[in-house]
């Protein structure tokens, strides 16, 4: 059966050298006789992937030694819940910036923590773009400062050189669940990362935490044991049986984006699939219409209307035809998106812009 054109927002497209890999070695791992999904997770074969998988993130990604790494599960929407149990004292606030569906889910949950302030908000303009730092009110007082990288829905992302700067002294939070190992950062300005693993690291299931260990001492006593930081830190992500599948999957997604020549090739590649994708909508003549502002427009997500919804259902429905799977917007905001995530082949964003002049051509 051949390959389709993948562009779902996630679970999302693997490298097909890792899905290779993983068939070729499924019924007998490293000559153990089994499968990953079937061995222990304190066997030695694991105890090789798991710390392989953290090594290799480690050095692709300049994680500082003083970071604990883990691999957790319940994707993005536990640690809505758990970063402020952990880290928001009992008589504290922490500031959160709403710039699309996913950072107002962080502050819903959040908010059954504590105080939360919203620090900025982009919802009055349909959240097509994201704040710039002087429009920021920040508390120098907070435990925190949370923002979401990129959101997959609307398609919106900060620009490297944008992301907020929070007061001294104040841990600047991250959720990069859509655009982590997408482009070079500097892991020393954040306190804390999470991701889901579904868009560029591996399939879903897997959740990595980044987290500087200084802030280990502010969690309390008493949280239950699979919320708590610093229990999963101190036992190495394998208090309990762990996504074992899909940290060897994520371990094989690392090893390709080094093969590649890391996180700064893989950026070259993300800009130019995006920036494709992007002249076609702007060339259009507003047949096609961007949603996001170009100085907020998301590498990862491009998220763009047509003139009317039954020109959007044509266009799924032939691009489906097509060999193009995913491109419906997501059903809360509707119209159409293309995910052009670190594993899409540039073959698949050529075969979207081809098609995107074919359709205007026809329906133009």
């Amino acid at each position: 059966m051949d390959r389709v054109h993948n562009f779902n927002a996630g679970p999302a497209v693997l490298p097909r050298p890792v899905l290779e890999r993983a068939r070729d070695e499924m019924l007998n791992y490293g000559e153990s006789g089994m499968s990953v999904m079937e061995m222990s997770h304190r066997s030695a074969h694991f105890e090789e992937i798991i710390n392989t998988a953290e090594a290799d993130l480690r050095s692709l990604l300049g994680i500082p030694e003083n970071y604990s790494v883990m691999f957790l599960q319940g994707g993005a929407t536990l640690q809505f819940a758990m970063a402020p149990r952990n880290l928001i004292p009992a008589d504290g606030s922490a500031d959160y910036i709403n710039t699309g569906a996913w950072g107002k889910a962080a502050i819903k949950e959040a908010e059954k923590r504590g105080r939360i302030r919203v620090a900025a908000s982009t919802e009055k303009d349909n959240f097509n773009h994201v704040p710039a730092q002087a429009a920021l009110d920040l508390d120098p007082q907070a435990a925190y400062l949370h923002f979401t990288s990129n959101e997959t829905i609307h398609g919106v992302e900060y620009p490297a050189e944008a992301e907020p700067t929070p007061p001294d002294g104040v841990p600047l939070l991250c959720d990069m669940s859509s655009n982590i190992a997408s482009r070079p950062f500097d892991v020393k300005k954040y306190g804390l990362i999470y991701a889901g693993a579904q868009k560029n690291l591996g399939p879903s299931g897997v959740t990595l935490v980044i987290l500087r260990n200084d802030l280990l001492e502010r969690v309390p006593a008493k949280l239950p044991i699979m919320l708590d930081y610093k229990q999963m830190a101190e036992n190495k992500s394998l208090y309990n049986t762990p996504p074992t599948f899909g940290i060897y999957m994520l371990g094989l997604v690392l090893k390709w984006l080094k093969a590649l020549g890391g996180v700064e090739e893989i950026a070259k590649r993300n800009e130019a699939k995006a920036a494709k994708v992007y002249k076609t909508i702007d060339d259009s003549g507003g047949f096609y219409r961007g949603h996001a502002r170009a100085d907020s427009r998301s590498r990862m997500n491009i998220t763009f209307r047509l003139q009317s919804e039954e020109l959007e259902k044509k266009f799924a429905k032939e691009s489906e035809k097509e060999g193009m799977i995913g491109l419906k917007g997501h059903r809360s905001v509707g119209g159409l998106r293309a995910s052009t995530y670190n594993a899409l082949p540039a073959e698949s964003v050529e075969a979207l812009a081809q098609f995107m002049a074919e359709f205007q051509r026809k329906n133009g």
